[in-house]
């Protein structure tokens, strides 16, 4: 029983270090692995790294073509539509922002659908616009974002 809710005598670090073992035990071994994702190589989650870079060219890329419209005034919230739009049209009809395709990532529907589809890019993109839904990941390497919207992010 002792092992179970651990001891007041061991303080509080004790008792965690069950909840500790009992959360390794339900851990994936790779991100993905619950949802048969291969742990390498094309098809595999994509890390975080990659998404973050592909997001970062993506503002990057928005920033530079509304400058090129709005210059020498500064771009302002028209920079934020051209995101919007350079990030649900690409996604919803074939999958990928122009970041995405630089690093070689790809957004895919759970239920195996090609198209991710207009309704689930925009929510996708406003929901990660919030920055907290993007930012939250579970364990198989999707953040709430795309749990939310049902679609996974992978490498190609």
């Amino acid at each position: 029983m002792r092992r179970v809710i651990g001891s007041w005598l061991g303080g509080p670090r004790s008792a965690f270090n069950h909840v500790r073992e009992q959360a390794n035990e339900a851990r994936p071994s790779w991100r993905g692995q619950k949802l048969g994702l291969p742990a390498d190589g094309p098809g595999s989650a994509a890390p975080p790294g990659k998404r973050l870079l592909a997001f970062v060219i993506d503002i990057l890329l928005a920033a530079l073509i509304t400058g090129a419209f709005t210059a020498p005034k500064f771009p302002g919230d028209w920079s934020l539509l051209t995101w919007f739009l350079i990030t649900v049209i690409p996604v919803a009809f074939f999958g990928f922002t122009p970041g995405m395709a630089v690093v070689r990532i790809w957004v895919a529907r759970i239920d195996g659908t090609t198209m991710v589809g207009l309704p689930r890019a925009v929510l996708r993109c406003g929901l990660t616009l919030l920055i907290i839904p993007a930012v939250m990941w579970n364990f198989d390497g999707r953040s709430w974002h795309d749990r939310l919207t049902g679609t996974v992010v992978l490498r190609r």
